[in-house]
């Protein structure tokens, strides 16, 4: 029989469909290349990227030149643009603002034939290490509120370059879904005097049954109202709220961590397009600022990581209502991406 099930971060209900039931391996599809002539992101191609913002150099070559390790570019066609103020006015009953913003590209590897779930535990740990040097960078822009650090990967989930990247974007308000998993945040602390993510992962450790792996300093299990198949969750195991904040030994767990669950996914369903993203803690440097305004942030959020892959579509009545359907119950996916055999090469 189906189930509603709720979630007390979102605060929205999903639908756990039994009746609509597909077992995990319905989801193995067949693996999807993007064709491209011309990759502006491959070593050589400098020139076809606005100029880099950093790069790893071994041998400390010249910016914008080949012998990268890694390169931070500006988003050749940004969502939002660096220059200029808000000019936040009211137009009629609406707002409007300029917009104004970051939009940044992380080009994680020289190799076009490497994927995340190809990289090293090494490699991974400098991509997490960048990402926090971008984070710390942009947040020293009082303009910026939140700073999003994301990735696409395959056709499905919104990636139009098959070289492996992901992005960063910097936006002059707080996005609604992270407003709204604050505000929850806070609304717990402020009843019980706890976390909510923190309990959410007292009660899952104790059950077991939606976890998928975890470590010394992280967890990744599925969320109990997952919206998707083999949604999950990598978070820390002690409370933290800011992503920018962990030390270089929590860096290397959280990438070997991810490493696991990528190489999960990958050999479970077959490279099964994805999102990943960040949610940490807004930018409290952000002016100007209302009174209050997550005052309590340190103490009631719990930075996570979300990784959803692409193997359902959202139709009519996810869109008309705001529910979700998903037909895979997120103990059955727990289970089957804990039962992947593989050997994980670290370095």
């Amino acid at each position: 029989m189906s189930e509603l099930r709720h979630d007390p971060i979102q605060k929205r209900w999903v639908i756990i469909s039994v009746e609509r039931g597909r077992r995990p391996s319905d989801f193995q599809l067949p693996r999807e290349d993007l064709q491209e002539e011309f990759c502006p992101f491959c070593p050589g191609s400098e020139d076809k990227t606005p100029p880099e913002i950093m790069a790893l150099r071994p041998n400390n070559g010249p910016p914008n030149s080949p012998g990268w390790e890694l390169r931070v570019v500006p988003n050749k066609f940004p969502a939002l643009m660096i220059e200029g103020g808000l000019e936040k006015r009211g137009v009629g009953v609406y707002d409007r603002m300029r917009g104004v913003g970051a939009h940044e590209v992380v080009i994680e590897t020289p190799r076009h034939d490497h994927q995340m779930a190809d990289f090293s535990v090494a490699r991974l740990q400098d991509v997490f290490t960048v990402f926090q040097t971008r984070w710390h960078d942009l947040s020293r822009d009082q303009r910026f509120k939140y700073i999003l650090i994301f990735k696409n990967h395959g056709r499905a989930a919104g990636a139009t370059m098959s070289h492996s990247h992901s992005q960063i974007i910097a936006t002059p308000v707080t996005p609604l879904t992270v407003a709204r998993g604050l505000d929850s945040a806070k609304d717990h602390f402020q009843l019980k005097n706890r976390c909510l993510f923190c309990d959410i992962l007292d009660y899952e450790l104790e059950k077991q049954e939606r976890i998928v792996c975890t470590n010394d300093h992280f967890v990744a299990y599925a969320p109990y109202a997952s919206r998707f198949p083999f949604e999950l969750i990598i978070i820390p195991r002690i409370h933290n709220h800011n992503f920018a904040s962990i030390r270089p030994d929590q860096i290397r767990a959280l990438a070997g961590i991810v490493k696991e669950v990528l190489m999960r996914l990958q050999l479970a369903l077959r490279d099964p397009p994805y999102n990943f993203m960040i949610h940490t803690v807004p930018n409290v440097n952000a002016q100007p600022r209302r009174s209050f305004y997550w005052d309590t942030v340190e103490y009631d959020y719990h930075w996570h990581m979300e990784i959803i892959p692409r193997l359902t579509r959202l139709a009519g009545f996810e869109w008309g209502t705001g529910f979700y359907i998903n037909p895979t119950p997120p103990e059955e996916a727990a289970r089957f991406l804990r039962e992947v055999v593989f050997s994980m090469d670290v370095e």
